[in-house]
C-alpha cells in the first residue's frame, strides 16, 4: 500500500479519412495474438513513482484544481515543462526543496524529508519528463496524471 503514481502517454491514432481503407492494430499478449478493432488512442505509461509526495502535491495544486481524488488529469506540455524546470532548480539549490517542491503527508504517502529518497525521486522526475516532453514534440500524443492509494 501506499502513495502509486503515474504519468500516461496517450497515441491518437483514429483513422478519419473514411474514404479510405481503415488501418488495423494488433496487440500481442503472451505469445497471443488480440486484434483491435477501430481504436481510438493507445495508451503506455510514461512515468510512475512510488511515494514521491512532494511531486504528487504539484500535480494536485497546479493540474488537479486541489482536487486529491485519484482521478486522472490531463497534463498540459507548459505544466510538465514547469515541473520539470521547478525540478532542475531543487538539483541545483537542494536546500531550496523545502519551498520550491515541498513534501506533503498522506495515507501512506511516505517520508516528508528532504532526504536522499526526496532527491533521488527529483532526479527520477526530470528523467521521466525530459522523455515525455521530447516524445510530445515527435508525435501526436497528450499526457494525463493519476495516482491511487
Amino acid at each position: 500500500m501506499g502513495l502509486d503514481m503515474y504519468l500516461y502517454k496517450k497515441h491518437y491514432v483514429q483513422n478519419w479519412d473514411h474514404s479510405k481503407s481503415k488501418f488495423a492494430v494488433t496487440l500481442t499478449k503472451n505469445g497471443e495474438t488480440i486484434p483491435l478493432s477501430d481504436p481510438v488512442y493507445i495508451v503506455e505509461q510514461a512515468g510512475y513513482w512510488r511515494k514521491a509526495n512532494s511531486i504528487h502535491q504539484w500535480f494536485v495544486n497546479n493540474v488537479q484544481d486541489g482536487k486529491d481524488d485519484c482521478g486522472e488529469y490531463y497534463a498540459s506540455p507548459d505544466k510538465l515543462e514547469e515541473l520539470l524546470d521547478l525540478c532542475k532548480e531543487v538539483v541545483a539549490n537542494p536546500s531550496e526543496g523545502k519551498e520550491l517542491l515541498p513534501t506533503t503527508s498522506g495515507f501512506f504517502f511516505g517520508s516528508t524529508s528532504y532526504d536522499d529518497y526526496y532527491m533521488s525521486e527529483i532526479t527520477n522526475t526530470i528523467k521521466i519528463l525530459e522523455k515525455a516532453l521530447n516524445d510530445y514534440e515527435n508525435s501526436d500524443v497528450s499526457f494525463y496524471y493519476n495516482s491511487s492509494w
